[in-house]
């Protein structure tokens, strides 16, 4: 069954630049040039909250894995997060000196990175809002950053044509992949953790491998290509382009497989939802559309079954595989007996409830920042006084 639009989302005063789904698929978020955030509601007859905090062009925006809090990075140099609730309260971070492209939370939840046109890649912690560190060896934008699944590396996309890869740790850059023919406008990691993909300005989107740092596989276009997202199978990856179309490639067969006409001018930006039964798209026409994913479906449910109880039979668990058909290796295996359903059900509630903890959490460090701005914003003014008084005593006695 081929995919097919399931909602149509329209409110944006300009060019939708960004689109993530939280983590239970109740709303999506999505920035645009019109300098606002809004979250829309999955549900029917829900309405959509419209953030305004930004004083210019949202570049991007991302939940937090717990979908309890939503990053947005501006053209206004700074960095915001969100609490995705009626009152729509935010806390700034400000280090970057130029517009901020790209935002992306660890897998924990636990650190923020963000890529900027101050040619420079941030990360930051969540919890204490605080800037880390600066990775800088690109020499032009960098548009794009993100952390590998399990949060060791880190890998950048820029204007310079290259792509660099960084380990978090030592913070020194590991290897940069420069077979680009343009800018660099996307990249993200394989749920695997084991290759990358990046689509450039050049018509192509490239996976390479982050082990052998070698080229995988070549797609070639017909126009420029803005972002890209992979199916959480590892199997899939959606790109959305200048000719207004979104693709899906089969990254098994290494072909394409679909071609979607849905926006008029350029497709901006294309996310998956977590368990990929859906994926978002949003245009230059202000439009933000939702797909119904529908392909393979049995396939690709089997698979993430098979990903989260780790019962890979060969053991390289949906690891890239040999040069001899450049894909993405995985081994079906059949779900477990319903013995182990039980388990299953166990581990599922207890894992929601941790969620919801980090989730409260997360509201309460958000409620605890903005508490701390406030204060010190009073701080400040009651100095102001004090000085004021002071000089005022001072020019009496003059």
């Amino acid at each position: 069954e081929d995919p097919s639009l399931e909602r149509h989302f329209k409110g944006h005063r300009d060019a939708v630049t960004s689109v993530d789904f939280s983590l239970n698929k109740k709303q999506l978020a999505s920035g645009s040039m019109d300098s606002c955030l809004m979250i829309w509601s999955m549900r029917p007859q829900m309405r959509a909250y419209h953030f305004v905090g930004h004083k210019d062009a949202v570049m991007c925006v991302q939940f937090s894995p717990s979908g309890h809090l939503v990053a947005s990075g501006s053209r206004d140099k700074t960095v915001r997060l969100w609490v995705p609730s009626v009152k729509g309260e935010s806390t700034v971070f400000k280090a970057h000196t130029a517009t901020v492209r790209s935002v992306h939370f660890s897998s924990d939840g636990q650190t923020l990175v963000t890529a900027s046109d101050d040619k420079t890649v941030k990360v930051w912690t969540v919890h204490r809002q605080k800037f880390l560190f600066s990775l800088s060896q690109h020499i032009n934008w960098v548009r794009c950053a993100r952390f590998s699944p399990d949060g060791r590396l880190i890998v950048s996309a820029s204007d310079d044509k290259t792509v660099k890869l960084w380990d978090k740790t030592s913070r020194e850059c590991i290897h940069s992949f420069c077979e680009h023919g343009g800018f660099v406008n996307h990249v993200d990691f394989h749920p695997s953790g084991t290759c990358i993909a990046a689509a450039g300005t050049d018509n192509t989107v490239k996976v390479w491998d982050v082990r052998m740092n070698r080229l995988l596989q070549h797609y070639q276009g017909n126009a420029v290509v803005n972002s890209l997202s992979f199916h959480p199978s590892g199997n899939y990856l959606v790109t959305a382009s200048n000719d207004s179309t979104l693709k899906i490639l089969d990254l098994l067969e290494g072909r394409l497989l679909y071609t979607l006409h849905g926006h008029q001018g350029p497709a901006t930006c294309v996310a998956f939802s977590r368990a990929g039964d859906f994926f978002a798209s949003g245009g230059s026409d202000e439009q933000v559309m939702v797909w119904k994913t529908n392909f393979d479906a049995a396939d690709y449910g089997e698979v993430l079954k098979t990903q989260k109880s780790g019962s890979s039979v060969d053991g390289t668990h949906h690891s890239l595989s040999s040069e001899r058909d450049c894909g993405v290796h995985l081994k079906k295996t059949k779900t477990q007996d319903s013995g182990r359903n039980h388990e299953q059900q166990e581990d599922n509630s207890l894992a929601n409830a941790l969620e919801h903890i980090m989730g409260q959490l997360d509201v309460l460090t958000q409620t605890v920042s903005i508490l701390e701005q406030r204060l010190t914003l009073t701080e400040d003014k009651l100095k102001e006084c004090l000085e004021n008084q002071q000089k005022i005593i001072q020019n009496k006695a003059n």
